[in-house]
């Protein structure tokens, strides 16, 4: 397992059926999480949430307060900044076990010794944005949420990037891909978290069972002839990172050689040792 472990403004304190007691900074947030499903501990930290998400019988849920909380924050990761604000859908608008992608990315770009063009897609809130464009690349930003993408913008102003070459584009990822396709644009690197199902504004549907493939193969065709890294990572349920390596391995080692890399990503949990697992990931690197 790949495990986020170098926070200081983020911590798993604890975890517990189906719960997971976690502090933003200054702030502890209790939220759901289906994967936990070991028992609650005694801890009385548990009481001393200042928010609690509660998940609603008829879907969705909301939060309940024990304190003031302010609406948003700012919490760090190495020199990147990002505006934390609990959501009416339980999200933070951040996934801290992604760190651990955002140093290896860093790493990658700054030790490439050449310009970097970076595409990041379904980019969400710009945590992999910032950490590249930090590391010194030029990065294309889509997502297909104009509120996400005005909240990249908010965090690369955070980072002090504001005047770094970064392209934030509200757009469907996959007609975005298909035109840069058409226009020969290319890319060194390319990042993506596809979602495990979509629809696009034409009824166009995508099930990351059976699309990711073709789209990766889109993907590959605006690669540069000497890329540097491509990244997919996964919240699907049911989906093994194996899968993704060797999709990966048949797509990218014919043509580029490189090495790639698969598993789980997760996160410490203070209180017992334990490790939370929150996804998976799949790299190629040259």
């Amino acid at each position: 397992m790949y495990v986020a472990q170098d926070w200081k403004d983020y911590e798993l304190i604890d975890t517990g059926s189906g719960e997971k007691l976690e502090r933003w900074g200054h702030v502890v947030l209790r939220r759901p999480d289906p994967q936990i499903i070991w028992p609650l501990t005694e801890s009385p930290a548990w009481h001393k949430a200042d928010a609690h998400y509660h998940r609603s019988s008829s879907g969705g849920g909301s939060w309940t307060y024990r304190t003031k909380i302010p609406e948003k924050w700012t919490i760090g990761y190495r020199d990147l900044k990002f505006h934390i604000k609990p959501t009416g859908f339980k999200h933070t608008g951040l996934f801290p076990e992604q760190a651990i992608n955002w140093s290896w990315m860093m790493d990658k770009i700054a030790s490439a010794g050449r310009p970097i063009r970076v595409l990041n897609l379904f980019a969400y809130t710009g945590g992999a944005t910032v950490a590249c464009s930090a590391a010194g690349a030029e990065v294309c930003h889509v997502d297909a949420s104009k509120g996400v993408v005005q909240w990249a913008k908010e965090n690369a102003q955070l980072s002090g990037l504001g005047e770094r070459p970064i392209r934030f584009i509200t757009d469907d990822v996959f007609k975005f891909v298909q035109r840069e396709q058409r226009r020969g644009s290319k890319y060194d690197a390319i990042i993506m978290d596809p979602p495990s199902y979509g629809r696009g504004p034409n009824g166009e549907t995508w099930k990351l069972e059976t699309d990711l493939y073709r789209f990766l193969l889109s993907c590959t065709e605006i690669l540069t002839d000497n890329p540097l890294f491509l990244l997919v990572n996964s919240y699907t349920t049911g989906i093994s990172s194996t899968v993704i390596y060797n999709m990966l391995t048949t797509l990218m080692k014919p043509k580029y050689g490189g090495s790639i890399s698969s598993g789980e990503i997760g996160l410490p949990i203070t209180a017992s040792g334990l490790r939370l697992p929150c996804g998976i990931l799949a790299r190629w690197e040259a």
